[in-house]
């Protein structure tokens, strides 16, 4: 068994809508990346190459490769997904916390969690997401952007 950690956080910028965990949320800013800022995936993508021992999402898909702008992050978490396969492993379990003052998530959690399932080739009761406000302070608090912490579990196969 190995276990991993990931973090990731976005800025606000100007947007009509957010993606997280593959799931488009209109909202009345957008996320400033590279990709398409899904930073719950990119959490759950640095936890899963560091259990792996495998660097980081920034190793695998640079944000100065233009082949990367813009993509939809559940590519980037098969693509992770079958890194850490051919070493001879699989995720086991996830858990992750979104981190955001707005909007609020709630609604688009079970949505999240089939997503991440079926990209990571895992029980949907494998996976757990949840959310978290952190009641006004920090830069998540004042709105100046999302956060997200994953933890996951590699099995070997």
């Amino acid at each position: 068994m190995r276990i991993g950690h990931g973090f990731d956080a976005h800025r606000f910028c100007e947007g009509t809508h957010i993606v997280i965990g593959g799931v488009r949320i209109d909202h009345d800013l957008g996320l400033e990346a590279h990709s398409d800022g899904d930073v719950l995936i990119h959490a759950i993508c640095d936890a899963i190459l560091g259990a792996a021992g495998l660097g980081d999402i920034g190793r695998h898909f640079p944000d100065s490769d233009e082949q990367y702008r813009g993509i939809d992050s559940r590519v980037l978490l098969r693509r992770v997904r079958d890194a850490v396969a051919a070493h001879g492993l699989r995720v086991s379990n996830l858990d992750a916390t979104i981190v955001a003052q707005a909007p609020r998530m709630g609604p688009y959690i079970r949505d999240m969690c089939a997503n991440l399932a079926q990209d990571m080739g895992v029980a949907q009761d494998r996976v757990n997401v949840k959310a978290t406000t952190t009641e006004r302070m920090g830069y998540t608090g004042r709105g100046e952007g999302i956060a997200a912490h994953a933890v996951v579990l590699l099995v070997a196969i």
